[in-house]
């Protein structure tokens, strides 16, 4: 009988020690976090902490690797960068649309991708085709503007 109950407890422990390793395991999403220096990065530490904990009914959630620069919301249908570069496709002729009071340039090769144009930092929103971007850029404009000077 006492041999009968060892495999038993040795199962039962492997089990707890996979079921602990798989509750472990972070539910970040993975998105490569900018670098911004002087005073973007103290405007963008601040935008981070002023903004939402859930944006069009999606939560915040964790990034990897983890930043103060970039936020998340839901699996990843709304990410904010704050200190991104200047984007590429920008011409200086380039058409911006204002909503309430940011200035939002949607790169045209990137139609989900809208960057925040008038402030000491650029700030990148990606916004899945679930989401509504009008909608989200309205929910971030207060923070960006409470916390990105121009």
């Amino acid at each position: 009988m006492r041999g009968a109950k060892r495999p038993i407890r040795a199962a039962s422990g492997v089990a707890v020690l996979a079921l602990a390793l798989l509750t472990g395991c972070s539910s970040a999403v993975r998105v490569e976090p900018p670098t911004p220096a002087g005073e973007a990065a103290a405007a963008c530490r601040k935008l981070g902490a002023a903004l939402p904990k859930t944006l069009e009914g999606l939560n915040r959630t964790d990034s990897e690797p983890p930043s103060p620069y970039v936020a998340v919301w839901g699996d990843g249908q709304i990410a904010l960068r704050c200190g991104v570069p200047r984007p590429a496709a920008m011409e200086p002729t380039a058409q911006v649309a204002d909503v309430n009071g940011v200035g939002w340039f949607q790169d045209p090769r990137r139609p989900a991708l809208f960057t925040c144009t008038n402030r000491v930092a650029y700030v990148e929103v990606t916004i899945g085709k679930e989401q509504e971007p009008g909608a989200v850029l309205v929910d971030l404009a207060e923070p960006i503007k409470a916390n990105i000077p121009e």
